[in-house]
């Protein structure tokens, strides 16, 4: 196997978390492949080293442009999903504990930080890069560095949700708030939704979405039941991983991915939902 396709599903890893839409990640793997070939490889000891560093050089540059897209965006803008195993994104080693790298909330809070903020963060965070290293991506010192990732964890904290790390618990809390949406049980919606719950839509103006969050137990509670009402007829909920935990995508009447929807537990109830719809981010969807 090539020395390039062997790292890919790493490459891939560290440009989806850096940019956030696999699309982008896409580019910034073929962009890095075009910078091996031309590469002096007589001189590359190490390959997987080599390449993080060019795809993290790629992804911060891409970065500026890829946030000015996403400053016009018609309505919340929210990760590519990664449904099923994600791809070739290499998960926790704990098979019971939830990736929390590439959690769809996370991802979205990530949106906060600067470019250098989030590119340092989460090579040395996530992949334990070394500052050092780090510092000729950026164009930094590693002692900025070191600052942009502290500020960075700090902003994190933050914003991000309370978040389980156990899947079982996870999955447990989304099977019960399934039974209530499915059985129309406003209550036992309410009930299994934290007070400060937000649920958030992408439709990116190409399907119907709120355009800002509901926030409220009883809130989202109503909005889930009157979209089960419209929709339910004739939908299909497949239980799947969405972004490393737990999660729902729903098929319309003809087999179709309609929507995909991540979710945020902790202490037992539901924090955040996160649903996407936009087709443009659905497309490589398959269940």
């Amino acid at each position: 196997m090539d020395e390039f396709e062997e790292h890919r599903g790493h490459l891939w890893g560290v440009a989806y978390r850096i940019l956030g839409t696999a699309a982008d990640a896409d580019d910034a793997v073929q962009e890095t492949w075009l910078r091996w070939r031309r590469a002096d490889r007589a001189n590359v000891a190490d390959a997987r080293a080599y390449l993080t560093t060019a795809v993290s050089r790629v992804c911060y540059d891409a970065l500026a442009s890829v946030r000015a897209r996403r400053e016009s965006y018609v309505g919340e803008w929210l990760p590519e999903p990664l449904v099923g195993d994600g791809g070739p994104l290499p998960g926790p080693e704990d098979a019971t504990v939830l990736d929390e790298s590439v959690g769809m909330a996370l991802l979205a809070v990530m949106e906060r930080l600067s470019p250098a903020e989030r590119t340092s963060l989460v090579l040395h965070d996530v992949f334990a890069m070394p500052f050092e290293e780090i510092a000729g991506i950026v164009g930094r010192t590693p002692g900025a560095v070191r600052q942009l990732a502290s500020r960075a964890r700090r902003r994190v904290q933050d914003y991000a949700p309370r978040r389980t790390p156990d899947r079982a618990a996870h999955a447990e809390v989304l099977k019960a708030f399934a039974a209530a949406a499915t059985g129309g049980d406003l209550p036992g919606l309410v009930a299994v939704l934290d007070p400060g719950v937000v649920w958030r839509a992408d439709g990116g103006g190409e399907a119907s979405a709120a355009l800002v969050p509901v926030t409220g137990a009883d809130r989202v509670a109503r909005v889930v039941a009157g979209l089960v009402a419209r929709w339910y007829d004739g939908m299909t909920a497949v239980f799947t991983d969405v972004n490393g935990a737990p999660g729902i995508v729903l098929l319309d009447a003809s087999g179709a991915v309609d929507s995909v929807l991540a979710f945020t537990v902790a202490d037992g109830r539901i924090t955040e939902v996160d649903v996407v719809r936009n087709p443009r981010k659905l497309a490589r969807v398959a269940v």
